[in-house]
């Protein structure tokens, strides 16, 4: 579906307060998640990440992105290149936003089915509209990323 990237498909859409039905197909999808409390909702893209004590920003122009889009209690991570159109992953489930702790609770992960169900916490701060969260990966690693809002 790779050559489907960027094309403009138009159907007719029907919205209410809690589904949103594409009627020519049959497909109806219920409202989980009303955006709140969403103390991070947006779409954030990877910016860098500290590693022994050294901060280090990425180009967020460039074509291999990482974005991570959150509601108010669910959360999708996807990477993918722009210039190639290829897709490398993605994964998500419900988050949480407690006394400073970014929690997230795996539900699909693309590349390794067997991280379903793990719940990863991470102390996180805003600064300088820089959304910081360190902790450990789901592969056990220690990790401090640094996530910008997508324009």
């Amino acid at each position: 579906m790779r050559e489907r990237v960027g094309d403009v498909v138009t159907f007719k859409v029907e919205l209410t307060d809690s589904s949103l039905s594409i009627p020519e197909s049959n497909w109806t999808f219920n409202r989980i998640d009303d955006g709140s409390p969403g103390k991070l909702k947006g779409a954030w893209l990877m910016g860098g990440r500290v590693r022994d004590g050294n901060k280090r920003m990425r180009d967020t122009s460039g074509p291999r992105k990482t974005m991570k889009i959150l509601s108010g209690e669910r959360f999708q991570w996807i990477a993918y290149n722009t210039e190639t159109k290829k897709f490398m992953g993605t994964g998500g489930g419900t988050y949480s936003t407690i006394n400073g702790k970014y929690t997230e609770n795996i539900e699909f992960f693309s590349r390794d089915n067997s991280k379903a169900g793990l719940t990863l916490e991470f102390n996180y701060s805003i600064d300088n509209n820089e959304w910081n969260h360190s902790g450990f990966s789901s592969k056990g690693d220690p990790m401090h990323e640094i996530w910008v809002r997508r324009d």
